[in-house]
């Protein structure tokens, strides 16, 4: 495992800072969480594939986003936790048109059994109900934000000169 440099600390301390501002101002919204939930912020998980120094800023920015989460320390918890596995597994993609693939499936997969399990207290018929019907209306919008704004995002960093000359060689030849 590589040392954190300065550059990466303030890397990851920016993405944790920029996802919490995000997921704060989309709360003003109701955005951020609800039946509906388009997380803009959630378009930064798929940084850590060219900058995985951010990794840690978006875990952290997570756990901050979610402090005022509707479904308590469960979602504290375990959301902050399938950041942290959806990033872990997107500095691993090899190319970028799956980078944003773990933070959709993983979230998919975790979350939605969550807020339900807030909602009914225990697994019955309305566990089940509600847990199928957080999923439809989830996993749209995190494509939305993982996808759409998160390949913008990724298009738009060689862009910038000075993140450019920080990006890898083996991914900047993939974007």
């Amino acid at each position: 495992m590589r040392k954190f440099t300065a550059r990466d600390i303030t890397l990851a301390a920016m993405v944790a800072a920029l996802y919490a501002v995000m997921g704060y101002f989309g709360n003003i919204f109701g955005l951020t969480f609800g039946p509906v939930q388009c997380r803009f912020a959630e378009a930064l998980t798929v940084l850590p594939f060219v900058f995985p120094a951010a990794a840690p800023g978006l875990v952290v920015g997570c756990f901050l986003t979610n402090l005022i989460s509707l479904y308590g320390p469960l979602d504290i918890i375990f959301g902050t936790l399938a950041t942290a596995i959806a990033a872990w597994l997107t500095m691993r993609m090899p190319r970028w048109y799956l980078a944003a693939l773990p933070p959709i499936l993983v979230n998919a997969v975790v979350l939605p059994p969550i807020w339900a399990w807030a909602k009914t207290g225990g697994i019955n018929s309305a566990f089940w109900a509600s847990c199928a019907f957080d999923a439809i209306t989830f996993i749209p919008g995190e494509a939305l934000a993982c996808y759409v704004l998160g390949t913008l995002l990724l298009f738009s960093l060689p862009k910038v000169p000075v993140l450019r000359a920080c990006i890898p060689e083996k991914r900047l030849a993939g974007i």
